[in-house]
């Protein structure tokens, strides 16, 4: 039996500390549900120590027993995973600095004290829980002797996965590849990576480490998160698939609906060239193009986009040149001499230029009949 790689959620946490963003209880239950639905392997849903409201609304998550496993994010502080434990959900991340930059400059403190407290949170956890998560944060500008330190007292303590976070974003592939496929094999522990993407390569990053031996991804719908956010599900999900030929779980048809969801609960328009969700990515404008995918559609695309519940559309621009225009005439009956179909070509164009974006058939029929 082939392993799947593990996609886990943080649209509900990470993505939410995104500048504007805040979700009420019903928009994060719409998401939660898409989510779970479409087959996610683990949400995780807020952080209880921020108060009672939080607190309350991510107990009301749980209380859907939704098909997913529910999680919280929590500073290794016992305090903060009481607040947990009071939610009902099933497992916990303790999440404690990995770095002597944030070690010193954040917490003030040392690596023995990170030991000491990572060990008494994980123990007061496996009490109290069924899943327990160490999160390694900044772990991409930790000192590799001590990372292999912490590995080996969490699979000590018993903890069920361990996150390795980028939490700069500072990795690019190859060296992520390179260092962190060592440290996968010295710990039996299934580790986790949690991209950002301060340098836009998350989803690489994200690929890199599957390749180095991780066996789950950190995601966000959209990459929402903090500062240029997280890796996106959507292009983790079907990179995953098409590119490393991965088992995922989640239905790659619903990404879209999901992304739209999302996009609507924070007011963020999805942009046009997004990967997957964008309202561009399946049209063609290039007569080329347009020309290749009628003859066979694997000329110009990587994966089908009924895949991800998306379909094939064409456009019309300065590059469509007198095929596209006559295959569109063709199709909708109409014979023009040449003189009107080169006169109707230089209108497409100036059209195309005033307006700034592509032309769809109905502009192009509006123009054939104005010229006509």
């Amino acid at each position: 039996m082939v392993e799947r790689i593990m996609l886990c959620d943080t649209t509900l946490r990470d993505g939410e500390q995104a500048p504007g963003v805040a979700f009420g209880f019903r928009e994060k239950e719409m998401i939660a549900r898409a989510l779970a639905d479409a087959g996610i392997d683990e949400l995780e849903v807020g952080v209880p120590a921020m108060g009672d409201s939080e607190t309350k609304t991510i107990s009301q998550l749980a209380a859907l027993h939704l098909p997913a496993r529910l999680i919280t994010w929590n500073r290794a502080v016992l305090s903060d995973l009481q607040a947990s434990y009071r939610t009902g959900v099933e497992g916990v991340a303790v999440s404690i600095p990995s770095s002597d930059q944030q070690i010193r400059n954040k917490l003030r403190k040392d690596r023995g004290w990170v030991l000491e407290q990572m060990g008494k949170c994980i123990v007061n956890a496996r009490k109290e829980v069924d899943y327990v998560v160490l999160g390694l944060e900044d772990a991409s500008r930790a000192d590799f002797i001590f990372l292999a330190e912490l590995l080996a007292e969490a699979e000590k303590l018993g903890v069920d996965r361990i996150r390795f976070a980028d939490t700069v974003g500072i990795l690019e592939p190859l060296k992520l590849f390179f260092t962190l496929q060592d440290l996968t094999r010295m710990s039996c522990v299934p580790m986790e990576f949690h991209a950002h993407n301060d340098l836009g390569m998350a989803t690489a990053n994200s690929l890199a480490a599957v390749q180095a031996g991780f066996r789950a991804l950190s995601v966000t719908v959209g990459g929402l998160g903090e500062r240029a956010g997280n890796a996106a599900l959507e292009e983790v999900a079907v990179a995953l698939k098409y590119a490393l030929y991965e088992e995922v779980r989640i239905d790659l048809k619903r990404l879209n609906s999901i992304g739209l969801l999302v996009s609507l609960a924070t007011e963020r328009q999805i942009p046009r060239a997004k990967p997957i969700i964008g309202e561009d990515v399946f049209t063609h404008t290039s007569s080329i193009h347009i020309d290749g995918i009628k003859k066979d559609f694997a000329n110009y695309q990587t994966y089908p986009p009924e895949s991800v519940g998306r379909k094939h559309s064409t456009s019309f621009g300065k590059y469509s040149g007198r095929k596209s225009i006559l295959r569109l005439l063709k199709e909708k009956g109409i014979e023009l001499d040449q003189e009107t179909i080169d006169d109707l070509l230089t209108k497409i164009l100036q059209r195309s230029h005033e307006i700034k974006r592509i032309l769809r058939e109905d502009d192009i029929m509006e123009i054939v009949v104005s010229t006509c």
